[in-house]
């Protein structure tokens, strides 16, 4: 995925490697601080601005640069310092770098990073820096502030969101004298589908066991069957409800009916698509700039309703305002200047295979005329969810991957793989409450 979100694989080990020798003395997150910063102009002395993000992949390390120059070149109070590195190494050496006054000024994290940052301490509340850049939650897609909020302040700023949709190929569907214009939309349509494809030997779908992209449509699922990943206040995993059962059932039947190969391995999915040996892919907005597909026909439609109702996954990156030891309360101000200049800046973004949350932006009729293959993804923001809010919730969304992996392997039932792994969760959110209390 753009941006690195392959980092859940491994946030298990960061999270309890990291976490655990920080959080017992990092009290709940930094001080209030809105510096002199007035309707996103900061006008205090020259400072160097160290901003450190996770964008090493595609046209991401050409865009920021880019970014960052032109904010540099009209800003000459402000020196931004663009430092990208792996999601994971910022996870490793964010907690004692900011503990140690050698953090980086501003960040970007992931909507499931921001609350263990925050309970660790790291981050500065941000409520006065919202209040004075003029944001409310209406100038972002439906619920995503609260990804960037944690024990009622606002540790975080939104800026990019990227939910799934169906990809096609329609040279397959053609094989099986399917209308690529009449493009399934519910259950009946999709099962369809499938079907007349099957009957001319092609295998529809290719369910597979990992984060990408089997998770995301399992939550996809749970969800549209009106289920939760977790109760209100994220103590308690509910993962194995009716609705999960019923999600992990969809996904196990389709491989059970022939709609789609066993053991398929991780991008197996996305590769087939490619090769023309199925027609639909769950994934990601960020495959729109995969290169590979330019040898396909394809296109991209919101993902099947095959519950109850609409629901579909997304991740979301979020700006973070770093609480180093001794933070200059200038570098935070003009920090907050850059965040603002790049939302309104963020059109571009869309290059790099994410949305910009920036609803001034994003509903630009301009950004789908210039990058069409976006206008799928963008109808889906008003039914999508995001991140659960949670400190050290990234090594608890992991169990819910193991009860993918085990059910599409057919190791377990759908139910035995979810009920087991929601006690393994439950007791990574006991551990977790000791840890960064709540």
């Amino acid at each position: 995925m753009k941006k690195g979100m392959a980092r859940r694989a491994i946030a298990a080990t960061l999270a309890i490697g990291v976490g655990i020798t920080l959080a017992a003395c990092s009290g709940s997150g930094g001080g209030d601080t809105g510096g002199s910063v007035k309707a996103g102009d900061y006008s205090g002395p020259k400072v160097t601005v160290t901003f450190w993000n996770g964008w090493t992949g595609g046209a991401a390390p050409v865009l920021v640069p880019k970014l960052v120059k032109k904010f540099n070149a009209e800003h000459k109070n402000i020196v931004v310092k663009d430092v990208p590195m792996e999601w994971g190494d910022i996870a490793k050496k964010m907690p004692l770098a900011v503990k140690a006054g050698k953090g980086p000024d501003l960040a970007v994290g992931h909507g499931d990073d921001i609350a263990t940052y925050a309970a660790q301490g790291l981050l500065l509340k941000s409520d006065s820096i919202v209040k004075s850049l003029g944001y409310t939650d209406s100038d972002f897609p439906a619920g995503l502030m609260k990804d960037g909020n944690y024990n009622g302040s606002q540790y975080g700023i939104p800026w990019s969101v990227t939910p799934l949709g169906l990809y096609v190929n329609k040279d397959v569907l053609k094989q099986a004298g399917l209308d690529p214009s009449n493009l399934p939309t519910d259950k009946q349509s999709y099962l369809a589908a499938l079907q007349a494809l099957k009957a001319k030997g092609i295998q529809g779908e290719w369910v597979d066991g990992f984060v990408f992209t089997g998770t995301f449509e399992f939550e996809s699922l749970l969800w549209q069957y009106g289920g939760e990943l977790f109760n209100d206040d994220v103590s308690k995993a509910t993962f194995n409800s009716d609705a999960g059962v019923k999600a992990l059932t969809w996904m196990t039947d389709l491989i059970k009916n022939g709609y789609s190969p066993s053991n398929v391995a991780q991008d197996g999915n996305i590769n087939a698509l490619v090769a023309s040996k199925t027609a639909f892919n769950w994934n990601g907005v960020w495959q729109t700039t995969n290169t590979a597909l330019s040898k396909v026909d394809w296109t991209a439609v919101p993902v099947p309703q095959i519950g109850d109702q609409k629901a579909v996954w997304s991740s979301s990156t979020h700006w973070m305002f770093m609480n180093n030891k001794g933070q200059d309360k200038n570098k935070t101000s003009a920090a907050a200047t850059f965040v603002k200049w790049m939302n309104d800046h963020s059109s571009g973004w869309a290059e790099t295979g994410e949305l910009p949350a920036a609803n001034s932006v994003r509903n630009d009729p301009a950004l789908v005329q210039k990058y069409p293959n976006l206008k799928p993804f963008l109808e889906e923001l008003p039914y999508a969810h995001y991140e659960t809010v949670a400190p050290g919730i990234t090594n608890v969304e992991a169990t819910i991957t193991t009860a993918v992996n085990e059910a599409v392997l057919g190791k377990k039932t759908p139910k035995q793989a979810l009920d087991d792994a929601v006690k393994q969760a439950n007791q990574l959110l006991e551990q977790n409450k000791s840890q960064y209390g709540g």
